[in-house]
């Protein structure tokens, strides 16, 4: 008999379980350099999985990213090694093992011997036992008896690194960033709310979106519709988006903060009519408040031209050309990355005519030399450390490290020159990161009146964004703003507007 005649020898391939996509992209993100976000959703639909399997695998993948940290702590107690001596295939299968005990509450015996199903389907086959004893180690404490064990003998920043699964030098930035608002006593409620997932918000076009469209965002019934369900988790192709369905939501999420804003989605957000439309797209309301500080921070006139510096992925290009078109603006959005001014485009198809919008390539830094047109409004959403979007990409807080931040201050620094040399007199800029570090905020803000105070004026960015939102921003009075995902559930978006005087 061959071994293809072997009864137990059945070729054919198997289903790809949930688990077995969260560890795929695990190892991706870990050796590659991917993004969960922008991976999961593909790998899902690959395999297939019901809309209760994709909802685990996104789960499973967002939970063991952001307790990374944490988990890689306990298993360390639990197996007696240190994490970098225990092979990294290895390590992964058990963070995830680790993520369904105190992070899913996933009966015991079904998380451990599905884990060790899991070595054993990804060629792991010879640390079975290890990760068997290992897992029955980490089961038989509670989440709060580990918490003691892994942070006994820390204290301050250290502590609340491993605690809440930050490095900590992140740790050290947010309380910084905290301490300038004289809030030092909300960093381990920052913290936790970074390891929330956010939900789905959505935004209305201006111009676009109908009552309908708003009403039916809340209210359409998404039955099991497959692998495309995980969309519901926020991890479409969307670096602006990326939630978990069915995860806890935060006092924070009472109601919107945009005036354009949508909260209370469920389901898969593109079985939503509006969404399949393009009226309504996904993006965080921290983003929806950045673009619209610019665009209502004074009347707009006809004819007015506006630049989008940084456009990609498209989000707040898109909101930006729906205001544009609705005042008679014109808008042009630019984009160094090829694939990601491919984004923009597709982004901006459908929201407004090439008489309104036009994309370009290019480094923003080459806009204002001699003889370049002017625009009266600039939106400069600087590439950051991405430190206030950690709720929707974990794997930043591992990718990035402090001595990123010094290089991308200089890049910022010199964005914001040539976007005040672009800008027209009496025009606005605003800056803005995902970030709430110092280094990319206040610093930059500092820094850059101090080059060009002779021909910029800071504008009251806090009346600004406070006459925008919906509800009360709780943002501090003062020239810039500082968003935070504990106080109003948005990503932690920084602003600051300019108005060039001469």
């Amino acid at each position: 008999m061959s071994p293809s005649q072997h009864p137990r020898a059945d070729r054919r391939p198997r289903p790809t379980s949930a688990r077995r996509v969260a560890f795929d992209v695990l190892r991706a993100v870990q050796v590659d350099d991917a993004y969960a976000n922008l991976l999961l959703p593909t790998r899902i639909r690959r395999a297939g999985l019901s809309a209760r399997d994709a909802a685990f695998a996104t789960e499973l993948t967002y939970g063991a990213l952001r307790m990374l940290g944490r988990y890689d702590a306990i298993v360390g107690v639990a197996s007696g090694r240190r994490v970098d001596n225990i092979e990294s295939d290895v390590l992964d299968v058990m963070r995830l093992g680790v993520h369904q005990l105190l992070g899913m509450r996933t009966p015991t015996h079904a998380a451990v011997s599905a884990t060790v199903e899991l070595a054993r389907e990804v060629g792991a086959r010879r640390a079975t036992g290890f990760v068997n004893a290992v897992l029955r180690k980490v089961a038989a404490r509670t989440d709060d008896e580990w918490d003691a064990l892994v942070t006994e003998g820390r204290s301050g920043d250290a502590l609340l690194a491993t605690r809440w699964s930050h490095p900590s030098w992140v740790v050290s930035a947010l309380r910084d960033a905290l301490a300038a608002e004289r809030s030092r006593d909300e960093l381990a409620a920052l913290l936790a709310a970074d390891n929330v997932a956010p939900r789905v918000q959505l935004v209305a076009l201006p111009g676009l979106a109908t009552d309908e469209d708003v009403a039916t965002a809340t209210t359409t019934d998404a039955p099991d519709s497959g692998g495309a369900a995980v969309d519901a988790a926020g991890t479409t192709a969307d670096e602006e988006t990326g939630t978990v369905p069915g995860a806890p939501v935060a006092e924070a999420d009472a109601g919107p903060v945009s005036p354009v804003g949508i909260r209370g989605t469920t389901g898969d957000p593109a079985r939503v009519p509006g969404v399949a439309a393009g009226r309504l797209r996904v993006q965080d309301e921290g983003s929806q408040l950045a673009a619209l500080s610019l665009t209502r921070s004074a009347p707009v006139r006809a004819g007015e031209r506006w630049l989008d510096m940084c456009a990609g992925p498209g989000g707040k290009a898109a909101l930006l050309a729906a205001e544009a078109a609705v005042g008679g603006a014109t808008l042009v959005a630019n984009e160094l990355v090829p694939a990601r001014a491919g984004l923009v485009r597709k982004a901006l198809a459908t929201v407004a005519d090439e008489d309104v919008v036009t994309v370009v390539e290019g480094d923003g830094r080459r806009f204002g030399r001699p003889g370049d047109e002017r625009f009266d409004r600039i939106l400069l959403d600087a590439p950051c450390t991405g430190l206030g979007a950690l709720r929707r990409r974990p794997e930043a807080r591992w990718r990035k490290q402090p001595e990123d931040v010094p290089e991308l201050a200089a890049l910022q620094a010199e964005l914001l020159d040539a976007a005040v040399r672009a800008l027209a007199p009496g025009g606005t800029l605003a800056y803005v990161t995902c970030s709430p570090h110092l280094a990319e905020t206040r610093g930059q803000v500092d820094a850059l009146m101090a080059r060009h105070g002779d021909v910029l004026e800071q504008l009251d960015t806090a009346g600004v964004v406070r006459s925008v939102a919906g509800r009360d921003p709780r943002v501090a009075d003062g020239a810039t703003v500082q968003l935070w995902p504990h106080r109003i559930g948005t990503d932690a978006m920084f602003v600051a507007l300019f108005r060039r005087t001469a």
